[in-house]
């Protein structure tokens, strides 16, 4: 999946990221709060969505990193995981910062991550300030600043110690849940209620998360043949087959379906969310139903790949193609896997089966 074009999934840069933090000082935070580095202008508040239930305060939310308290409701909340963006809008707050997890084109405006088709109408004509890309080392400390937050949050996110201390510095932060062992580890229910909890709304977020299991039950009862069936996503990343794992946000999309999963591709992976073919093991994703998962380029390099196109489950055409940060962008509902994009993910996954 990365290529040389400009933009590139977060599937596989987000691996590489270490938030590594220097330690906060005065003088830096000083400066940040007069000046904005390119950044929104300092009257500039995240809105409420209408319709939207306030949330109770104060409240307290365990994590990772220790324990956070809330004692008001937050009206600037900077997102820096890379999908927290979208359960924030879910529960009815558009957060004033957030990170590129598609990195946008030069020059491209508006912003591709608030142009998805399950957030460009929540967005509306709101313009997040980006507080870090896809890929970058570190999140842009004097740019959170400078966005004056009272809340920020980290769920999705592979924050370190350093930096959650040095975030805290500027305001209270939420961390990943402390059940997480591994960043990007926690399914999608853990995150989106752990979002809520921080937003005062875990009813809210219970209610949001029972409405799509609700919607992976019905999608099962009205496709049984589904569980007799093995399924696997995969991806194509530096000339090689890359397969996710069943406990990656991709593999649990299609075992929520009622798909089988290839454990043995869990075990390969050892750990991570994905992990590359060697030729003599390709045969792992020769499987009743092949979900590719890319754009134009990266899906015609595999279909290139003699390894793939050999394989019976390509020949007699059990492979789907879904395009990931083109349109319709269905890869991309399911890399994030949040409330808002996991029920246009269901339907279209649904229909890509068929």
């Amino acid at each position: 999946m990365l290529s040389s074009r400009t933009r590139v999934t977060t599937a596989w840069k987000r691996t590489g990221i270490a938030l590594t933090a220097i330690a906060a000082t005065a003088g830096l935070l000083a400066g940040c709060g007069s000046e904005s580095s390119g950044g929104a202008p300092a009257d500039t508040e995240n809105l409420s969505i209408a319709g939207a239930t306030a949330g109770t305060f104060p409240t307290t939310v365990e994590h990772a990193f220790g324990t956070t308290e809330i004692k008001q409701a937050p009206k600037r909340v900077v997102s820096l995981g890379y999908t927290d963006d979208q359960a924030i809008l879910g529960y009815g707050i558009r957060p004033v910062g957030m990170v590129d997890q598609y990195s946008n084109p030069p020059g491209q405006s508006p912003d591709i991550n608030t142009q998805w088709p399950w957030v460009k109408g929540v967005w509306a004509t709101n313009k997040p300030e980006v507080i870090m890309t896809n890929g970058d080392p570190a999140p842009n400390y004097e740019k959170i600043a400078a966005l004056r937050p009272d809340l920020i949050v980290a769920v999705y996110s592979d924050i370190d110690q350093a930096a959650y201390d040095r975030l805290t510095k500027i305001a209270p932060t939420v961390g990943r849940t402390k059940a997480e062992k591994e960043p990007f580890s926690a399914p999608w229910q853990d995150n989106a209620l752990q979002i809520a909890k921080a937003l005062g709304k875990p009813d809210e977020g219970a209610k949001a998360i029972k409405a799509i299991d609700d919607k992976f039950a019905a999608a099962r009862q009205a496709h049984p043949e589904l569980a007799s069936k093995t399924a696997v996503a995969v991806s194509w990343y530096k000339n090689s087959i890359a397969p996710f794992t069943t406990t990656d946000v991709r593999g649990r999309i299609l075992t929520n379906l009622g798909f089988k999963g290839v454990t043995e591709i869990d075990k390969i992976a050892a750990g991570k969310f994905y992990t590359t073919l060697s030729p003599e093991r390709v045969d792992l994703i020769n499987v009743d139903r092949i979900f590719v998962i890319g754009d134009q380029a990266d899906q015609q390099a595999l279909k290139n790949f003699p390894l793939f196109a050999n394989l019976p489950a390509v020949r007699e055409g059990r492979v789907s193609y879904v395009l990931d940060s083109e349109e319709p962008a269905v890869g991309a509902a399911m890399s994030q896997s949040t409330v808002l994009s996991l029920p246009y993910a269901i339907d279209e996954i649904v229909k890509a089966a068929k």
